[in-house]
């Protein structure tokens, strides 16, 4: 299963509606085409799919949100309760009666799905209305029929009177029951503020050796409920860690992260699906963030054609995208907004790091007048604070 766009409508946190795309939408040329992802040919036409979505925005833009609502469509394409899945907060301020419209579509056995999600606030959140819509791609005569529905047919309807289906559980999960099929996706937010080592077999002497080439060797043991391991400095005596998480004693902030994310990002290349990380920049420094942007753009290292989606403050990150449909502006005004670059930057050739820090996008940088009233105040001094 590909995602190809999830849009939503009645979020409280946002202004209005959000989209995001997973589709190239500009123009694919021969040199760009190996860092995306083929999704079929149809009429002479290559459909592709971006392998990263950076979302970009400064502190307290909504960035946060934005992943959390796409890790939150994704578990409800899983046949998660929507009570039980996490990052229900996106629905906070939400009133009873009130609801939220999902649009999402995605591919699978050579048709593109439609799928309508009403979610209702109640005492709990239920789904009150929801059908699913098939579109052969053969019915597809240009890329700008992808999204429209002319010609799907409805092939399931919610009937919340059959008592086997949970009101907070999408109809989903009786396609992927039939379907054998299912939304691959890590979701790494948890990991944000966390930086804990999660380690279930041996660490990979050439990942241990791009973190910290000082280490020989990681290595784990289950001892019953309890993970410890071994760890191995070069020229050293073996430490033994009764706990894993004792290895932050020994390893940088950087290495721990390091190891978690390329570590998932891993699994990603083998099998495909998505990897959602927050802040990819925290504890990293830039040529490690770079590095695991252009794996996820190798096609030769990113067999399955997975999608790297994730957040960063930093603007010089987004000189790693030669293409501007593949970057999300975040704002917060009013309610958070999404953006995509391509809409507002229409040449690909513009350094991208530069637009966004002088502001030509608008909203992109810390307001001025708070930056001037902040400058003042330092310059106060303390006793005149006082």
């Amino acid at each position: 299963m590909k995602l190809l766009k999830i849009a939503f409508d009645g979020l409280p946190l946002f202004n209005g509606k959000g989209e995001i795309d997973f589709t190239a939408t500009q123009r694919v040329t021969p040199e760009n085409a190996d860092k995306m992802s083929f999704l079929f040919t149809q009429n002479n036409q290559n459909f592709y799919l971006n392998n990263v979505l950076s979302f970009i925005g400064i502190n307290a833009s909504g960035k946060t949100t934005v992943l959390k609502t796409i890790a939150f469509v994704c578990k409800m394409l899983n046949n998660e309760s929507l009570n039980n899945a996490q990052y229900t907060e996106i629905f906070d301020g939400l009133q009873n009666g009130q609801t939220v419209d999902f649009d999402v579509c995605f591919y699978s056995s050579e048709s593109v799905y439609f799928l309508h999600t009403v979610i209702q606030k109640r005492d709990k959140l239920v789904i009150t209305d929801e059908t699913l819509k098939e579109k052969s791609v053969s019915k597809i005569k240009k890329k700008t029929d992808l999204f429209v529905m002319d010609g799907a047919k409805t092939v399931m309807e919610r009937n919340n009177d059959e008592a086997f289906l949970l009101d907070d559980v999408s109809i989903m999960v009786a396609f992927n029951k039939k379907t054998q099929d299912e939304l691959i996706y890590t979701d790494m937010l948890k990991f944000t503020n966390i930086n804990r080592l999660s380690l279930s077999e041996d660490c990979p002497a050439e990942l241990i050796a791009f973190f910290d080439p000082s280490v020989e060797y990681i290595r784990v043991k289950q001892d019953g409920k309890d993970t410890g391991g071994y760890l191995k400095f070069f020229d050293k005596p073996e430490i033994k860690l009764n706990r894993l998480s004792d290895i932050d004693r020994y390893l940088s902030s950087g290495t721990i992260k390091g190891i978690n994310t390329f570590l998932c990002a891993m699994k990603t290349f083998d099998n495909g699906g998505y990897l959602i990380v927050d802040e990819l920049e925290n504890h990293f420094n830039h040529e490690i963030v770079s590095t695991l942007i252009r794996f996820y753009m190798d096609s030769k290292v990113n067999r399955g054609g997975a999608t790297l989606i994730f957040s960063t403050h930093y603007a010089e990150i987004l000189d790693e995208f030669e293409r501007n449909d593949s970057i999300y502006i975040i704002r917060n005004r009013n309610g958070i907004t999404v953006e995509n670059l391509s809409k507002i930057l229409k040449r690909n050739d513009i350094k991208k790091s530069e637009a966004y820090e002088s502001d030509f996008l608008k909203g992109t940088v810390p307001m001025y007048e708070a930056y001037m009233d902040l400058k003042r105040n330092i310059m106060l001094g303390n006793k005149e604070r006082k």
